[in-house]
C-alpha cells in the first residue's frame, strides 16, 4: 500500500509541471498586411471597385491578380510587407489582361519594423509604422503610360492588425 501512495505521490508531481501543448491558435494575431481601400477620385468618399488589378512585389516574377471574379471585395486588397527591410516596392497594374488599356503605376511603402513576442508557440510577428515624413513613394511605369492613381492617402500610420484600413487609393 505504501509504495501505491508513493508512487501516485511521483506521479502527480511529475505531471504538475507539465504545460499545455505547444499550438499557435488559429485566431492568434499574426504579422499583418497592409489594408488597402480603393476610393473614386472624383467622388473620394465613394468606395470604387478596381477590376483586373495585377499587384507584384518587387523580386517576384508572378503576382496576385485582383478581379471582380476571384475577390469577394473588389474595391479592398490586403498586400504583405517585407520584414526584413524598411520599405517595400509594389507593382500596381491595373487592367491587367486587356492589352490595349493596361496601366502599371509603382508605389514603394517605407516604414520602420518592430518584432513582437506573441508565445512560445506562435513565435514572433512583425507590426509596422509609415515613415510620417515619407510613408510611400508613387512613380509611374518605366515606360510611361500616366499615373493612373490620381492620390493616396495615409488613414493609418501604426500597421498592427488587418482589421481596419491603412492606405486610401483614388483613382
Amino acid at each position: 500500500m505504501k509504495k501505491i501512495v508513493f508512487l501516485l505521490i511521483v506521479l502527480s508531481i511529475s505531471f504538475s509541471g507539465c504545460e499545455k501543448d505547444d499550438i499557435c491558435d488559429a485566431n492568434t494575431a499574426t504579422t499583418p498586411r497592409i489594408v488597402i481601400r480603393f476610393y473614386d477620385a472624383l467622388n473620394p468618399s465613394v468606395l470604387k471597385n478596381v477590376s483586373n488589378l495585377k499587384v507584384i512585389g518587387e523580386g517576384i516574377d508572378d503576382g496576385v491578380v485582383f478581379s471582380s471574379g476571384t475577390t469577394t471585395s473588389a474595391n479592398t486588397i490586403s498586400i504583405p510587407l517585407k520584414t526584413t527591410q524598411n520599405n517595400t516596392s509594389f507593382k500596381f497594374i491595373l487592367n491587367f489582361g486587356n492589352t490595349l488599356f493596361v496601366n502599371e503605376d509603382n508605389i514603394i511603402f517605407n516604414y520602420a519594423h518592430e518584432d513582437i513576442f506573441v508565445s512560445r508557440a506562435c513565435g514572433y510577428k512583425t507590426i509596422f509604422n509609415l515613415t510620417p515624413t515619407n510613408p510611400y513613394t508613387l512613380t509611374d511605369a518605366t515606360v510611361p503610360d500616366l499615373l493612373w492613381i490620381k492620390s493616396i492617402s495615409v488613414v493609418k500610420n501604426n500597421i498592427e492588425n488587418e482589421n481596419e484600413t491603412h492606405i486610401k487609393i483614388f483613382f
